[in-house]
């Protein structure tokens, strides 16, 4: 709505003058864009924080690499318990067992970190210290499909001491909406290593 400043006439469409008492009237303002809404930041309650083991289960399940890691030692088995039988009898067996030990050999220690590195997150929830950081991308990832869903991963950063440090979560959730680049968030650390961190509420 355009007000006249000269007689107080009120216009739902922009004119030049004013027809009541012809004074020029003032160009519309620019329409601005409006960002996205910043969610309410729950502040995270002191330490110990009462955070299941189960998280590192559901954590797993929401990660990229467990989750390739997790073919990898489904398909190492199924290759080593064909090709084993098999290795005497027919030279193929010999191909089968090899194939099924290089997954096995690629799953394992992929498997075994990213269980290391859930639960390293869940310690930094029981007893990280919260500060304040910001996200700095929102990515999805095309390359990994879980149920249909692609896995997106929010990276963050934030500072301890006067020193910058960055961190990255994954998860199956569709945080694309919810989540943007410059959005303040918590970030919960360790202070023995501020490395170890996570943001806060976790999304998994």
């Amino acid at each position: 709505m355009i007000t006249c400043p000269w007689c107080g006439t009120h216009y739902m469409t922009f004119r030049s003058n004013c027809k009541n008492c012809g004074g020029p009237l003032p160009p519309p303002a620019e329409a601005t864009a409006t960002p996205p809404p910043i969610p309410d930041l729950p502040e995270p309650p002191p330490p110990p924080r009462a955070f299941k083991g189960n998280f590192v289960w559901k954590k797993l399940g929401s990660d990229g690499w467990s989750i390739v890691a997790l073919v990898f030692l489904l398909l190492g088995f199924i290759f080593t318990l064909v090709g084993c039988p098999l290795t005497f009898a027919f030279l193929p067996g010999v191909l089968f067992a090899f194939l099924g030990l290089v997954f096995l050999g690629a799953g394992i220690p992929l498997i075994n970190w990213r269980y290391r590195k859930a639960q390293q997150t869940l310690n930094v929830l029981r007893m990280g210290q919260a500060t304040l950081g910001n996200i700095v991308d929102v990515t999805q990832n095309y390359n990994v499909t879980v149920n249909g869903r692609n896995p997106w991963t929010i990276y963050y950063n934030f500072q301890v001491g006067g020193r910058d440090y960055e961190g990255e979560t994954t998860t199956l959730r569709p945080v694309g909406f919810t989540h943007h680049a410059g959005q303040p968030v918590y970030v919960l650390y360790l202070e023995s290593d501020p490395a170890q961190n996570t943001i806060y509420p976790p999304v998994i």
